[in-house]
């Protein structure tokens, strides 16, 4: 097993960290976990349905308490959801990993990218670009706080961007 062996992937929802993670993940010859992905195995539901009956403060308690048992695996990327640095828990729990990427993407990107998915419940208002500008506006300082590296993903591929970042975290 190679070292670093705890890496997170950080960033707003449409970043690529699900993708990238996963890319990262074979590149690296280490598990892939997304925190969201793990939220919907143990409840038996998805994000949408927990948000509608448990609002999402109950999807940030039960965001936290994964992050809690993944974070102590010995060895992983984790891809986690957007808002998970908004808990003080959670930004000392990320800051346990080897390496912390921060996924950087624009504003017009973002938007393109999670226009058509209907599983993200902060974004099923009337104006979703400006709900991505207000989450980015809200959440860019905790992001950087936790990273040790960022990562723009705008104008590359995920294989590309996921060959590049191994490649430095190899190097």
């Amino acid at each position: 097993m190679i070292s670093p062996h705890k890496i997170v992937l950080v960033g707003p929802m449409g970043a690529g960290k699900s993708t990238i993670g996963r890319l990262l993940a074979k590149q690296l010859n280490l598990p892939f976990k997304d925190s969201d992905v793990e939220i919907e195995e143990r409840c038996g539901a998805n994000i949408p349905w927990i948000f509608d009956v448990e609002g999402e403060e109950g999807f940030r308690q039960r965001e936290t308490s994964v992050l809690r048992s993944l974070i102590n695996e010995p060895s992983l990327i984790l891809a986690t959801g957007g808002g998970i640095v908004l808990s003080e828990e959670n930004r000392a729990l990320i800051s346990q990993a080897d390496i912390v990427i921060y996924l950087v993407a624009d504003i017009e990107h973002l938007v393109k990218r999670t226009e058509k998915d209907k599983k993200r419940p902060l974004l099923q208002v009337a104006n979703p670009e400006q709900k991505i500008r207000e989450l980015i506006e809200q959440r860019d300082a905790l992001y950087r706080q936790v990273a040790t590296r960022i990562v723009m993903t705008d104008s590359r591929s995920p294989k590309v961007l996921a060959k590049q970042i191994a490649a430095n975290i190899l190097s």
